[in-house]
């Protein structure tokens, strides 16, 4: 995807976000405990403001966050935020510098990205508190959103913050995952201080697939769901697991610290 896509899908899910919103700002968000609809909306505004703020001024903002946010009406202040993220995009090439948390990307085009990807996730969260239908996710970002999880975040927070992973990965035999959306595939392999991700191709290689210990496998947008855990409770679900139950509760685990 290019960041003009991402723009694109960035808007799109800002306005269903802020129209799921407007329906029940009261309501609890079940994958987001403690939230409602009103403080996940107030988290995303401070979410674009504070990136617009690190493409600003080149650092991070203190303190943090705003006073004002906190008493701010949440649709309002969400709009204000948005608008004030994508004047920022708008003034910037992608390839321009700007700091984040990812020391191997330090440029807009990272921002662009993640806030899309951060939009998608807190959109489906409102509509799971406001009990929404679900709106499509397209199959380029939740493929894209599947791969920036597991290599971005997973992968990379093992890799540097191994010390949080410890009591999850020491006493793992070493195990592999094979994710299948459609149109694209992943292999994940753990062991003590490891998440490693490789493409996986569909067809078997030389005759044989790789051994696996987890198949984890659905259409792009439920995939995306699941493996941030959210699926509707009641609702049957679109992804087909098969493995044993510790292997998969030992993804789930590394996924969850990374993202916390």
């Amino acid at each position: 995807m290019n960041s003009r896509r991402f723009l694109a899908c960035l808007a799109d899910d800002y306005a269903r976000l802020r129209a799921v919103a407007e329906t029940d700002l009261d309501a609890a968000v079940p994958s987001c405990p403690g939230w409602s609809v009103a403080d996940l909306t107030r988290h995303v505004a401070e979410v674009y403001l504070h990136k617009s703020a690190i493409m600003r001024d080149g650092a991070e903002p203190e303190p943090w966050p705003p006073a004002d946010c906190a008493t701010a009406a949440p649709i309002p202040l969400l709009d204000r935020a948005y608008a004030q993220l994508v004047d920022e995009f708008a003034g910037r090439s992608p390839q321009d510098s700007a700091l984040t948390w990812y020391a191997p990307d330090q440029s807009v085009g990272f921002w662009i990205r993640r806030m899309a990807q951060e939009t998608v996730i807190h959109r489906i969260d409102a509509e799971l508190g406001a009990g929404a239908p679900f709106a499509p996710v397209p199959d380029d970002l939740a493929i894209d959103g599947i791969d920036e999880l597991l290599r971005i975040f997973v992968a990379y927070a093992v890799a540097e913050y191994a010390d949080y992973f410890t009591e999850i990965l020491a006493e793992s035999p070493g195990r592999t995952y094979r994710l299948r959306a459609d149109g694209a595939a992943w292999l994940v392999r753990t062991g003590p201080k490891l998440f490693t991700v490789d493409d996986a191709a569909d067809e078997p290689v030389d005759g044989a697939p790789a051994a696996v210990d987890v198949t984890v496998s659905g259409p792009p947008a439920a995939l995306l769901r699941w493996l941030w855990g959210r699926e509707r409770d009641g609702d049957p679900s679109e992804v087909t697991v098969e493995g044993p139950p510790e292997a998969v509760v030992e993804l789930r685990r590394c996924i969850v610290t990374a993202t916390q």
